[in-house]
């Protein structure tokens, strides 16, 4: 082996192995400490590109999940409405059925008859505060509920609105409907009858729709945690394999700078040959 004091070879091959230890140690401590293999482009700039895009379709989801609750909200309060509307149609079935009563004194008639002008009132207040976010859905010219259900935006539900108010396409019951005479009172039975059975029609219609996003919000909570599973198995590193990789490298690297401190020892050794 020839000896020199101006190139040392075996130190340059153990500097050079020295250094590559050094790097695979700092790859490892990154995944260690950030919890992933690929955290950034550098990593792996095709797998990086994949998770980033499935990032987009979850923050997609999100915003559709969003969607989804403010449009049951909606629908909740009309559905409200709804209830209470036929509530009171039961109700003023009640006096009106009441009034058609030909025996009934005037003052009888007249307490009844003010009772379903009341009633009956009441269902325009109860129409036109059936708001939420500034949708309302059962007042006259309401608003459909539309939710977006995908990550994109590009599918929707939309559950139509239905008009409760009073002479609407619902509720035929007029706003000058009253029973002050047993004639007036049997017109009124079959206002409020027929306008009862549209009312529970329209809480179908507006049941099913309720329904229709929950099924959907459950699918799209299952999708959003499906992609971020792949996201993971993508771009999560293996811990219990990252320490054990620590470990040896740790040992690499201290057999490393041995191997360069004899290679650096080894020029003096021709101080040996003029003694």
């Amino acid at each position: 082996m020839a000896f020199s004091v101006n190139t040392n070879a075996g130190a340059f091959i153990a500097l050079q192995n020295l250094n590559k230890i050094n790097s695979a140690i700092e790859v490892t401590q990154k995944r260690i400490s950030t919890g992933l293999k690929v955290s950034s482009a550098k990593d792996d700039g095709a797998t990086f590109a994949i998770a980033q895009d499935l990032r987009g379709d979850i923050a997609g989801l999100n915003a559709a999940t969003n969607s989804i609750d403010r449009a049951s909200s909606e629908l909740d309060v009309a559905l409200a409405a709804g209830e209470a509307v036929s509530d009171l149609l039961i109700e003023l079935k009640e006096k009106a059925v009441a009034a058609k009563d030909t025996g009934l004194d005037t003052a009888s008639r007249d307490a009844l008859n003010d009772d379903f002008k009341e009633l009956r009132d009441q269902i325009t207040s109860i129409v036109e505060n059936a708001d939420f976010n500034g949708v309302n859905a059962v007042k006259s010219g309401g608003s459909a509920i539309t939710a977006i259900t995908n990550d994109d935006g590009s599918n929707t539900i939309t559950v139509a609105a239905q008009d409760l108010s009073l002479s609407g396409a619902n509720v035929t019951l007029t706003t000058l409907q009253s029973i002050g005479t047993a004639t007036l009172a049997s017109a009124a039975v079959t206002s409020v009858s027929v306008s009862a059975a549209n009312v529970t029609a329209s809480l179908a219609k507006f049941g099913a729709g309720s329904e229709r996003l929950s099924i959907q919000k459950t699918f799209v909570g299952k999708l959003s945690d499906t992609i971020q599973v792949g996201i993971g198995n993508l771009v999560d590193a293996n811990l219990a394999e990252e320490a054990a990789n620590l470990t040896a490298q740790q040992v690499q690297q201290q057999l490393g700078l041995e191997a360069l401190s004899i290679a650096n020892a080894t020029p003096g050794r021709v101080l040996s040959l003029f003694s």
